[in-house]
């Protein structure tokens, strides 16, 4: 099963990342929250599975 990290910013969907496991997908998530909030201006990540079911989210103000 894929699962996909969707990183969202103010305005929407900034990038979208495919993975094949679960936790690579949220460890990934969760390194990369900080630089893709400086870099990117990402407000929250999203991990979910195909079926369009949420995983693990994270946001920050």
């Amino acid at each position: 099963m894929a699962y996909t990290v969707i990183w969202y910013g103010r305005k929407g969907i900034i990038d979208k990342v495919t993975f094949d496991a679960e936790k690579v997908a949220k460890d990934h998530a969760m390194a990369m929250f900080q630089a893709r909030r400086g870099d990117d201006g990402a407000v929250s990540v999203e991990v979910r599975k195909d079926n369009g079911t949420v995983v693990f989210s994270h946001a920050e103000n």
